[in-house]
């Protein structure tokens, strides 16, 4: 027996087709993923088409999760509202705690803010969270306050942060809705939507020099992946916030407490969907937009 839940979705998916019984059953088999009831591994999911802000699939969306680093996505939208690329920032000592990538910061040292971008963006670089942050708002808890009013203002009305990092702190929490809504934004600047989309950037610091590569494995694996963020902790699991696009159209796909190896096939399941979905939907009809 067909769950109630998937015969609505069936029926909205097919009520172009509503003229034909054959024509409905032939749209039914032709959308496996209607009748199949799939699902991903992580605990909350988000597929949204980035020009309209539709959800297309949805897995608790609004339920509170540990955002990890893709707390990063927000952290690197608020320093480039207010930042050019080309000003220097100083490494306080204090931001040298919580090393999280193979680039470590000196304190001392100055940096540009396009640098610590691609530090934060492609390596999930604490160090340079916490020197943006300090540097903005003069202490990072007063650019954490500057994170959480951008975080309103965008809509994304059930999460709170307590640091830039996404470090495990409680109380500070995200859900796969307001990460998919930051990132629609994110991804209409040009400077974050090409650093999010960098494979590799060459890196010289007084600690390090070489190629930092992206931790997204999904720009080399998907076709017309563009970014954007990884993340995982104890606490969150492995969370992951892709894009990609195929001729006109970009989605966004947000998975939040999933496994080390899943996150990877949860992204491209959600994704596959959506392309999918509007590659079968006829000239004027519309996809399924909920599981």
């Amino acid at each position: 027996m067909i769950p109630k839940a998937v015969h609505r979705g069936f029926a909205r998916h097919c009520s172009l087709l509503r003229p034909s019984l054959t024509a409905s059953v032939l749209c039914f088999l032709s959308n496996p993923a209607i009748g199949a009831g799939w699902d991903v591994a992580a605990k909350a999911a988000v597929l949204m088409e980035m020009e309209t802000g539709n959800i297309l699939w949805e897995k608790n969306k609004q339920v509170p999760r540990p955002p990890a680093s893709t707390a990063k996505i927000l952290t690197a939208l608020v320093a480039l509202d207010r930042m050019p690329l080309k000003e220097i920032v100083p490494v306080s000592i204090t931001t040298t705690s919580n090393r999280s990538s193979a680039v470590a910061l000196k304190g001392g040292e100055r940096l540009s803010v396009q640098d610590l971008l691609y530090a934060l963006l492609l390596q999930s670089n604490n160090e340079a969270a916490l020197a943006l942050a300090s540097y903005i708002g003069g202490s990072t808890p007063k650019f954490v306050q500057i994170m959480n009013q951008k975080a309103r203002s965008l809509g994304a009305l059930h999460s709170r942060f307590f640091n830039p990092t996404g470090m495990p702190h409680r109380g500070q929490v995200t859900t796969a809705s307001d990460l998919a809504l930051i990132t629609k934004v994110a991804l209409t600047n040009s400077d974050f939507r090409k650093i999010v989309a960098t494979k590799s950037y060459p890196w010289k610091s007084s600690t390090w020099e070489g190629t930092m590569d992206n931790s997204n494995e999904l720009l080399k694996s998907y076709d017309g992946a563009i970014g954007v963020k990884t993340g995982s902790t104890r606490e969150a699991g492995h969370c992951l916030v892709a894009a990609a696009q195929r001729e006109n159209k970009i989605l966004i796909a947000v998975v939040l407490g999933s496994q080390e190896k899943q996150v990877w096939q949860d992204a491209k399941k959600l994704l596959d969907y959506g392309f999918k979905s509007f590659a079968d939907v006829a000239p004027g009809g519309r996809p399924l937009t909920s599981r």
